[in-house]
């Protein structure tokens, strides 16, 4: 049969039977187009928000063992392994993601799940227990999307926030709220307090811990951090300004590579322009290529630079020796300069213990260490801890007994120089450590550093 066009008044009828099913009355065979996409007012500033983050927003799993001082549930049963979750967020394509550092805590190995459902294993590349802020970092054969960073330094009480995370292990959830106050100090345990904190009623449950909390133009301006035990509608975030600042040090290539730029730029606090430089290290690569206290960078290797976090991603996987083009604004003038990067001078390894956990050891008599009435054999006096070191950070004194390492008892210095120096030192990463303080059996983790060497 041959097709033929409907006349014109049947057509009419036909559009008017569509209007009708779109409104509801009735069904019919024909599609409403109008169904099959959201009109745009539905597609809201969180809406479009949450679509601009949520690629650059991972799930974070791990399995960590616990003591029953941690677990109450454990009620003396002795150590515990148990299920952790939490939420990172992609700060560099190449796969670097920052997080708390209470949830990477002792995990031996970190799963991540990517927006896109794919699995794979973190390596952790580097932590601030102090700021509880940490970065790993995910190997993947291709770019990764990164988030959208903000600046804390505006923030107005009342605007509008969203938080994303991995709520009780709800991948992805999506909670808004306001901006409840800022500035606030939280103590949330014996060990553990944070200053300067931003206060919110965007739900932010255990599994949170890590990920962005974002303003209405998608921007990230803090990091979900803390939940008020008890109360409903208050949560916590670490500023991103603090946060970024943090960063930069975490990733630096000293710290992650074992280069040498020689460059330290101050912290900021607002809409940044570039990163500004502080200080220059004598004879350094960045004194030698003519940089100066002052300078402010805005790109390295054509890379825009806002941070000094910025500065430090750029220089991430240059070779030593080859040149890198650096944009600095000095004097209202732009000038270009080369600055190839240098191996990390060696620093004096004589005292390990000191350089790598920031302890100063000192033997303790058999005849004086039995006042103690442990039932450990023996251990080593601190008579000194480093100020920001991973001993400090942890909260050693001086005057503490480390009686413990791992799977070791430290009754000699040589004890501690044979678990600093084994060959599977990275597999128990973070090291767990013992002390005694006031007749009393106290541990933690030391996160060292695995560039040491």
């Amino acid at each position: 049969m041959r097709k033929r066009p409907l006349p014109g008044a049947l057509v009419e009828t036909v559009r008017a039977i569509c209007l009708v099913a779109c409104a509801g009355t009735m069904t019919i065979g024909f599609a409403c187009p109008s169904q099959s996409v959201a009109s745009e007012a539905r597609r809201t500033a969180v809406v479009k928000a949450v679509e601009e983050a949520r690629d650059s927003v991972v799930n974070i799993h791990g399995q960590k063992t616990v003591g029953a001082d941690e677990d109450p549930l454990l009620r003396g049963d002795g150590p515990h392994k148990v299920n952790g979750m939490g939420t990172g967020i992609v700060i560099d394509e190449r796969g670097y993601i920052i997080t708390n550092y209470h949830v990477v805590e002792g995990v031996k190995k970190i799963e991540v799940s990517l927006a896109d459902g794919t699995n794979c294993t973190a390596q952790l590349i580097s932590t601030d227990p102090s700021n509880d802020l940490a970065v790993v970092k995910v190997d993947v054969q291709r770019k990764l999307p990164v988030i959208t960073i903000g600046t804390s330094s505006d923030l107005m009480v009342g605007e509008s926030v969203i938080a994303m995370g991995n709520a009780f292990g709800y991948e992805h959830t999506v909670t808004r709220g306001i901006v409840s106050a800022i500035h606030r100090s939280v103590q949330v345990s014996d060990t553990q307090s944070y200053d300067d904190l931003i206060q919110t009623d965007a739900s932010i449950n255990p599994g949170n811990s890590g990920g962005p909390l974002l303003n209405i133009d998608g921007e990230m301006i803090g990091i979900n951090v803390a939940v008020r035990a008890g109360a409903q509608g208050i949560g916590f975030a670490i500023p991103i300004d603090k946060a970024m600042n943090v960063a930069g040090k975490l990733m630096s290539v000293e710290k992650v590579e074992k280069k040498w730029h020689g460059i330290k730029t101050a912290d900021t606090s607002q809409r940044a322009k570039g990163a500004v430089i502080s200080s220059i290290d004598d004879d350094s690569p960045a004194a030698k290529c003519g940089l100066k206290p002052g300078d402010v960078i805005t790109a390295v290797d054509g890379t825009p630079v806002a941070r000094g976090m910025d500065m430090e991603r750029a220089l991430l996987g240059h070779d030593i020796g080859k040149g890198i083009s650096v944009t600095v604004r000095r004097n209202n003038d732009t000038e270009i300069m080369e600055m190839a990067l240098a191996a990390l001078p060696q620093k004096d390894t004589s005292d390990a213990t000191w350089e790598l956990l920031g302890l100063k050891l000192q033997p303790i008599p058999p005849q004086q260490f039995a006042q103690y009435q442990s039932m450990y054999h023996g251990g080593l006096s601190v008579v000194a801890v480093r100020p920001d070191s991973p001993a400090a950070n942890q909260g050693i004194r001086r005057g503490d007994v480390l009686v413990g390492m791992h799977l070791w008892e430290t009754t000699k210095l040589s004890e501690v120089d044979y678990v600093l120096n084994r060959p599977d030192f990275a597999d128990f990463q973070p090291v767990k450590f013992y002390i005694l303080r006031n007749n009393k059996t106290l541990y933690g983790h030391l996160p060292v550093s695995l560039q040491r060497r």
